[in-house]
């Protein structure tokens, strides 16, 4: 009786109070194709819910819309009530725009009208079609023959694309390989302002961003992660058919200007993408997989995962790949003369670089135009600054009779779909000094410096909520070993053209041995910047100083700050072994005085793309304390 009663108030305050203005009163086939829509039980369609973003509510039950904008609605309550909402959205589309509106209400729902039409066959003398040119010129301008996924990797310099980013583009029908850029690409993201540090994460974390659909030349996105970012781009085109792609994109067309609340872990740029697929194919129930988060890489492994639904997948590296591709086909002292002819620290017309053979000065100065290049795209030159130098290498380059070398660069054997889970859970054995233990590790994301680096980005390190709980068999008693809400590493290699400055930063709670019968829980906040460089293309040594804060009421002042040099040394044999070792000596000499160090050697071991075995040995030191701690762990990956 009472959802009955709401439907009809509904109805009735729609048709006394529409936000459409009626050139006339609503006629008697609304009233007939409310009842058709009843009959059929069309609220409750997947396809309507797709077209509203309607998700099930965990805990209370019943739908509710994950879109936040009140102009996305028809009704009062259709942000909660599915069949409000659709019996609204028939009243609207017999009214004509009020003084406010830019387009017809057709129009304005034009997938909604799209998809009602095909089930209750408006009959057009009864409900006249309203014309769409606003749309129409739209589509026309897109000319859409296809979609593709595109996937540009993790950049770990900018917070909201450490984990990768993923955006689609609409290839047009008379598209080839050289035209792909002048498509057109559809982006959802968070409009931050000029938010950073602990305001933009918070504002993130809780949802207080509006995140925005926009569309916008495919090339202006390979610019700034391509070139800008020095981010590699897997593109995945889409099996979609004609039909469906135009499906998706008259839902594009409804979400112009729609606010979603923003939210860096669940509600972000890959999940809502992910709902523009289920707006053209609702059976996918693609975001139906992503409860509690979701993370770039997971949201295009279960694209390709969905039978059929790829059809092919494109590389395409970053300038800085490009770069490094052609550094390392040179000798050191051809590299060096790239570099100092780039920074006009040698003339063309040098005897050192005169007195080569042909093909050397022809890969010379290919490589001193590609490196200033990407130092332009990077913003570290002015164009106009290098523009006469790049003029007289290019000039000097078609003196030499020799066809352009290309840069060959080798697809990577793993792509990002193909790499391990982003979830862990790990189940060890162990001995403190001694003691035996039992010990459950589990991260919900994403991937640490010794998982296999299979579809991952080389060097980079993102831990987010890591907890550890280890089971003592010395008393029988399980405690809280670790955890870590962030743990983040950016081991960058240093060479000739490119110097980066590496970074890491962490904050954990964890256990510190004040005595040997007092280890109680410390906030530990580390950091540190350091210097990386490529050894072999197999390892990378790292040297870092690092700082590091202990705040708990157990200390003596409550607090001790300490700094020391760390290094390392990262090593990855081909296939499926990688080996890291560290050393570590922190000096706090402010608040509770002591030394905190440590030394170790890890080996992780690729057993399966979902599981590792990982072992290790460290040498510990805090305060007056020695020991040392020995683990087996078996690690298993998922999301």
């Amino acid at each position: 009786m009472w959802p009955g009663l709401f439907q009809a108030s509904v109805l009735v305050f729609i048709l006394i109070f529409p936000p459409f203005s009626f050139a006339q009163q609503p006629p008697a086939y609304l009233q007939e194709l409310v009842q058709q829509a009843r009959a059929m039980n069309l609220a409750e369609y997947p396809e309507w819910h797709a077209l509203l973003h309607y998700r099930t509510r965990l805990l209370t039950g019943g739908v509710k819309s994950e879109a936040d904008d009140p102009n996305f609605f028809a009704a009062p309550g259709g942000k909660t009530d599915p069949e409000a909402e659709l019996e609204a959205t028939l009243a609207l589309f017999f009214s004509e725009p009020g003084d406010k509106e830019d387009q017809p209400p057709q129009c304005r729902f034009i997938a909604r009208h799209h998809w009602l039409k095909s089930r209750l066959n408006f009959d057009a003398k009864r409900l006249p079609p309203q014309a769409c040119e606003r749309f129409d010129e739209w589509y026309a301008a897109l000319n859409p023959a296809g979609l593709t996924l595109v996937f540009p990797v993790s950049y770990l310099n900018n917070p909201a694309s450490m984990f990768g980013h993923t955006l689609l583009r609409v290839d047009a029908k008379d598209q080839t390989e050289e035209t792909r850029l002048l498509a057109y690409a559809v982006n959802y993201a968070a409009v931050v302002g000029n938010d950073n540090g602990v305001a933009f994460a918070l504002k993130g974390l809780t949802g207080s961003y509006p995140g925005l659909f926009s569309v916008l030349p495919y090339y202006l996105k390979v610019r700034e992660y391509n070139d800008l970012e020095n981010r590699d781009i897997w593109e995945y085109r889409l099996n979609f058919s004609e039909e469906e792609t135009r499906r998706l994109l008259m839902h594009l067309w409804e979400l112009r200007g729609i606010r979603f609340d923003y939210f860096f872990f669940d509600e972000n740029c890959s999940y809502h993408l992910l709902s523009l697929f289920e707006a053209a194919r609702p059976d996918l129930q693609l975001t139906r997989q992503f409860v509690w988060w979701a993370i770039p890489a997971d949201t295009v492994r279960a694209v390709v995962a969905e039978q059929g639904m790829v059809q092919e997948v494109v590389y395409r590296p970053a300038a800085s790949t490009r770069m490094k591709y052609r550094i390392s086909s040179l000798p050191d002292d051809q590299q060096e003369i790239a570099r100092a002819l780039a920074d006009r620290e040698l003339s063309i017309n040098s005897e050192a670089f005169l007195t080569l053979p042909a093909d050397d000065r022809a890969a010379i100065l290919e490589l001193s135009d590609e490196y200033l290049r990407y130092e332009i795209a990077a913003g570290q030159r002015e164009n106009e600054e290098v523009a006469g130098l790049m003029q007289q290498l290019l000039v000097a380059r078609s003196a030499i009779d020799i066809d352009f070398h290309p840069v060959r660069i080798r697809t990577p054997n793993v792509r990002p779909d193909q790499g391990h889970g982003t979830a862990r859970v790990a189940l060890g054995v162990g001995s403190d000094d001694g003691d035996p233990f039992r010990e459950l590790r589990l991260r919900p994301a994403y991937h640490d410096l010794l998982d296999d680096d299979g579809g991952y980005t080389r060097g980079a390190e993102i831990n987010f909520f890591d907890v550890t709980l280890r089971f003592r068999e010395s008393d029988d008693s399980l405690i809280l070993q670790d955890f870590t809400p962030v743990d983040i590493v950016s081991l960058v290699p240093r060479n000739r053209f490119v110097r980066p400055v590496s970074w890491k930063v962490a904050g954990h709670l964890t256990r510190s041995r004040l005595a040997v019968d007092d280890e109680p829980l410390v906030f530990r906040i580390d950091g540190g910047a350091g210097i990386v460089t490529e050894v072999n293309d197999y390892g990378l040594l790292f040297g870092f100083i690092e700082g590091s804060l202990d705040t708990s009421g157990h200390l003596e002042k409550n607090f001790a700050l300490g700094v020391g040099p760390g290094v390392g040394l990262l090593w990855t044999y081909p296939d499926r072994f990688k080996t890291m070792m560290t050393m570590r000596a922190l000096r706090y000499a402010v608040g509770d005085t002591h030394t905190r160090a440590d030394a170790g050697i890890w080996q992780n071991v690729r057993v399966t793309t979902s599981t590792a075995l990982r072992y290790g040995i460290t040498r510990r030191r805090e305060f007056d304390n020695y020991w040392n701690e020995a683990e087996i762990a078996l690690l298993y990956y998922f999301r």
